[in-house]
């Protein structure tokens, strides 16, 4: 769909990008393991997605939970699964390398945006920009280094939070690096996001909630959700794909 604000959706796997697509998303970033934050997803999930939806794919590349300062052998398998990635259709990577101190790693940012443009594809730096000791140095860096798109909250928990500060980057690098606000945007905020920020494009969840009733026995318990929805598993939810959707349209006619 061809609109003014391009709405990327955060999917978890398959369902949620069919979900995604039936309701008027122009683009997913595709993960596993969605509980954790966010890891690599499998190849046979991308070749699916791309099969049955059409939809462009930008792929996440992390291989565990819990920062963004990897060791060598974790950075060797990052590479190995960006180019599978890549050489299955993936349409760009989502990724981050930070130094112990939260800076930019400069060496490995700059393989893995070689490595992607190599295969055409969009090279975007996720949410580890947002734990950065200094946002507009890093933004300048990714610039240097050929990065196309960042995934940023503004360095608060929830875009809207950090609103004054993606306008910022807006104004100043949004002519040299695409800046792509997420974490916590619905249909409810979209507008006023997008009117603080300038920004033409939105990342969102859109989460929704499913029961399996198979999450818990009398004495044992798969739930990795909280209360109240223990026994349930989170999905992109359709309808607030469409109404995020209708309200960016809106916003943009405006």
């Amino acid at each position: 769909m061809n609109r003014d604000i391009k709405i990327e959706v955060c999917a978890g796997g398959y369902a949620d990008c069919v979900a995604a697509k039936q309701s008027g998303a122009d683009r997913v970033e595709l993960n596993g393991a969605f509980a954790l934050g966010g890891l690599t997803p499998t190849v046979p999930v991308l070749k699916k997605v791309k099969r049955d939806t059409g939809l462009e794919v930008i792929a996440m590349v992390r291989p565990r939970a819990g920062g963004f300062c990897y060791d060598a052998d974790e950075k060797e398998i990052m590479f190995a699964e960006a180019k599978n990635l890549l050489e299955n259709g993936a349409d760009g990577l989502a990724f981050g390398f930070l130094n112990a101190d939260g800076g930019i790693d400069l060496e490995n940012t700059r393989k893995m945006v070689e490595l992607i443009h190599r295969h055409r594809g969009t090279a975007v730096f996720h949410r580890a920009i947002d734990v950065t000791p200094d946002i507009d140095a890093a933004v300048q860096m990714l610039i240097d280094l050929g990065v196309d798109r960042v995934l940023t909250s503004g360095q608060k928990a929830k875009a809207l939070n950090g609103a004054d500060v993606i306008a910022e980057l807006q104004e100043i690098y949004g002519d040299r690096i695409q800046i792509l606000p997420g974490s916590g945007i619905n249909a409810g905020n979209a507008a006023k996001i997008l009117e603080k920020t300038g920004v033409s494009q939105l990342h969102a969840s859109c989460r929704g909630y499913r029961p399996d009733p198979t999450t818990m026995g009398e004495d044992v318990s798969y739930a990795y959700l909280p209360a109240p929805h223990e026994g349930d598993y989170d999905v992109a939810d359709a309808e607030a794909v469409r109404a995020l959707c209708r309200a960016a349209d809106t916003a943009a006619a405006a």
